[in-house]
């Protein structure tokens, strides 16, 4: 027997599920989110144990976790593995909490560079959206970029940039390149009832006070004060379709593996860019043979990540990089847009990390460049921790419709679902682009002072999940709308990192936040299409 009837049925509770839920119900919409995970206890967060760092390596790959929640990843081509963390909150549980926002050249990369496709959607009209999504989750950081256009306050004032922060800009300004004190979803004061960093400095492993702006800490309390209902441990099967071809709910797995269904005016998928195609491929009907909302067939396809590598410089003096909120310390754009005499379209981003504690460096740090074992150990770690800074090399990844999600023909996971495989290579430009990326890196951190330079190869691990389910006018070049609507069911919205029609070269949390909140005035403005 279905389940009541709801408004809108959400799958997926990170930051785009979270935001559209809210949104909704701040309205006054029956909203139901339906998530695979559970709630994390923060006591039991890896950051608040003693071996904490022997997590890095495993904590965030589903393959390896292996809970009852995850469902497991397969992977092709030139990549390695895939993160994500299945949870109340999503994968913004452990990210970095970086928070820059496109520019707006970045929704006009057909027009400006022949590549790719424009957005059906401007700079300028997501912009109240990303001064909405900023208040509602928090965000440190400094107005008045030049270079980016100008924005409200940050709600709280920008992280210390420290020693490392310091040192590096120094070497910006010796070479005369732009930077800027980073954006970060991390609160350098008490807002919004929750308290200001402690510099705990293990925020990807979890913080457990919550001043790391997570969806779980910020969207939801005040969407379930508001009526909102969330379903833990609630995996969807597929998207129900009526005689119309319009959706009709959902078929889930509950807590018990037993299969309900839930029923709805509005199916929302939030699973990010690999979970989403993953459901719309299940979901096959009579209708929908090769799964709903797949009439372009680019439904999985045009998988993006972002093109990266890094670099460590090792200084003289002690950078305390393993001290403060792990986000990002200051980012440079020097290098965003498109120069024809680099060979290469489109750019790239450093972003100023900072580090991990001593396990960390000895087994290879950012570079992947471990500390010998033997006579040199106690010499090699003395002179690397903690005298690293960080430079990491983040680059715009173009779209390739042979970079996709598919379903595995044999893996399944623990309901019986079939399991995603995630096939992808790096194209010529994108090893271009991180050719000149590391070179001129190199000039960043010698004209920081480095002593030494550690670089690493190109990095094949996805965490930033885009593109397979792109957003466009043309039905037959995009799977929704510029409202993230699918163009085949009307009552059928993708609302997270699969719907991005380019990847920029910046992290996407905060596009997919802003992104959601304007899906959701769209749904409500467009109510009275519901069935």
């Amino acid at each position: 027997m279905a389940e009541e009837r709801v408004d809108v049925v959400v799958i997926g509770s990170g930051p785009a599920g979270a935001a559209v839920t809210k949104r909704l119900t701040d309205f006054g919409a029956k909203v139901l989110c339906l998530e695979q995970g559970d709630w994390i206890n923060r006591a039991e967060f890896p950051s608040e144990r003693p071996d904490w760092e022997t997590q890095l390596k495993t904590y965030f790959y589903p393959n390896v976790r292996n809970l009852p929640e995850d469902y497991p990843v397969m992977t092709g081509g030139q990549l390695k593995a895939v993160q994500m963390a299945n949870a109340v909150g999503g994968t913004s549980i452990h990210y970095t909490a970086h928070f820059p926002r496109f520019h707006p050249s970045d929704f006009r990369v057909r027009s400006l560079d022949g590549v790719a496709d424009d957005w059906p959607i401007s700079y300028a009209e997501l912009e109240p959206y990303y001064d909405m999504n900023d208040r509602e989750m928090g965000v440190s950081g400094l107005s008045g970029d030049p270079q980016n256009p100008p924005r409200i306050a940050r709600p709280t004032p920008p992280l210390p940039l420290g020693v490392l922060g310091e040192t590096v800009g120094r070497g910006f300004n010796k070479l005369g390149w732009y930077w800027w004190v980073a954006d970060n979803a991390i609160i350098s004061r008490s807002y919004d009832e929750r308290p200001a960093c402690m510099w705990h400095g293990k925020c990807t492993l979890g913080c457990p006070i919550g001043s790391k702006s997570t969806a779980d800490v910020t969207y939801w309390p005040k969407a379930l004060k508001k009526g909102a209902v969330l379903k833990t441990r609630s995996r969807v099967r597929e998207i129900t379709v009526d005689a119309k071809g319009r959706a009709s709910g959902v078929l889930y797995y509950d807590r018990n593996n037993q299969i309900q269904e839930q029923t709805a005016r509005v199916v929302v998928i939030s699973c990010n860019g690999v979970g989403t195609p993953r459901l719309l491929l299940n979901s096959k009907s009579k209708l929908f043979p090769q799964g709903i909302a797949n009439s372009s067939g680019l439904v999985g396809k045009n998988f993006m990540m972002h093109a990266t590598a890094s670099l460590e410089g090792i200084f003289d003096k002690s950078m305390d990089g393993h001290l403060g909120a792990r986000g990002a310390v200051a980012c440079s754009q020097q290098f965003y847009e498109t120069d024809p005499n680099r060979g290469f379209v489109r750019g790239y981003t450093f972003q100023i990390a900072r580090t991990y504690g001593p396990l960390h460096h000895a087994l290879g740090g950012i570079t992947g460049s471990p500390v010998p074992w033997g006579a040199e150990h106690h010499r090699v770690m003395r002179k690397r921790f903690p005298h690293v800074i960080p430079v990491i090399v983040q680059g715009e990844d173009l779209p390739n419709e042979n970079n996709r999600v598919e379903l595995d023909p044999a893996v399944k996971d623990s309901s019986g679902v079939p399991a995603p495989r995630v096939i992808y290579k790096n194209g010529d430009n994108n090893l271009k682009m991180l050719r000149h990326g590391l070179q001129m890196g190199r000039m960043l951190l010698e004209a920081s002072g480095s002593s030494e330079i550690l670089t690493s190869r190109v990095v094949v691990e996805a965490s930033h999940l885009m593109g397979t389910a792109r957003m466009g006018n043309d039905p037959k070049r995009s799977v929704v709308n510029a409202w993230n609507q699918t163009h085949d069911v009307p009552n059928l919205f993708i609302v997270d990192g699969s719907s991005f029609t380019t990847s920029s070269s910046v992290n996407p949390t905060s596009t997919i936040g802003a992104l959601a909140l304007r899906a959701a005035d769209g749904i409500w403005e467009r109510r009275q299409n519901w069935s």
